[in-house]
């Protein structure tokens, strides 16, 4: 009788662990869920104003750091127990990689500038898209195709920037395409979100629509600032 208790009361005391922790997440999530709200409509100010103007720079500054705290949580809630979730684990990744390159890369335009921290960012998103490519198959003998496409893209991008640390130079008369070639990609990133999570357009047109209009925003971009732009502000 004594053990029929103890078992009961076991079983009792799991479940509202489990329901304790439920709650935490959900905050979690309503927290993203707000965060990510602010970082999409800041983000859109920022792309329509004028590059340079008062209101670019703060809605860009806003958009950083609500898009960055939003990817920051993304993380947590992605290895939280049934709520596991390599999509948004690898949406979070890439999302905090190309804030934090572009926002360092407008000290590139500074005569000097320590590439130290930035080299170290890009050896861990190197490592990080290692992990994501095989981490699934050392634990169930099969790749994910999520995190296979992510990891691939993260090694490519990390190596991409690793060379182009070489070249100081480059960097500085460059900075400007960096700056908003990865804002514009974190931006990217938060919309692919947004339409996978909520399921806003048919079919895999929620995976590579933000996309194709992202990448022929920046595109647009980078044909617009052919010219070196070292000393423009």
């Amino acid at each position: 009788m004594k053990s029929r208790t103890t078992h009961s009361q076991t079983v009792s005391y799991k479940y509202k662990e489990q329901m304790e922790l439920e709650k935490i997440v959900q905050i979690f999530i309503y927290t993203h869920a707000g965060f990510g709200g602010i970082a999409l409509l800041t983000g859109a100010i920022a792309l329509i104003a004028k590059k340079g103007s008062e209101l670019h720079k703060k809605s860009g500054k806003v958009f950083y750091y609500s898009m960055l705290t939003g990817a920051l949580i993304s993380l947590i809630i992605s290895i939280m127990p049934n709520h596991q979730s390599p999509f948004l684990f690898s949406v979070g990744v890439f999302s905090m990689y190309f804030l934090l390159m572009g926002y360092r890369s407008l000290r590139f335009k500074q005569k000097e500038f320590d590439l130290k921290l930035d080299r170290l960012i890009t050896y861990v998103i190197i490592m990080t898209g290692i992990f994501m490519i095989l981490y699934p198959i050392v634990l169930t003998g099969k790749y994910n195709i999520i995190l296979l496409v992510f990891g691939v893209a993260g090694l490519v991008f990390g190596v991409r920037d690793l060379r182009s640390f070489k070249d100081r130079k480059s960097l500085r008369s460059n900075w400007l395409k960096m700056h908003l070639g990865n804002m514009i990609g974190g931006y990217i990133s938060a919309v692919t979100a947004f339409f996978v999570v909520n399921n806003i357009l048919p079919g895999v047109w929620n995976w590579f629509l933000p996309g194709i209009v992202g990448g022929s925003y920046i595109t647009y971009w980078m044909m617009k600032l052919k010219k070196p732009v070292a000393n423009k502000t």
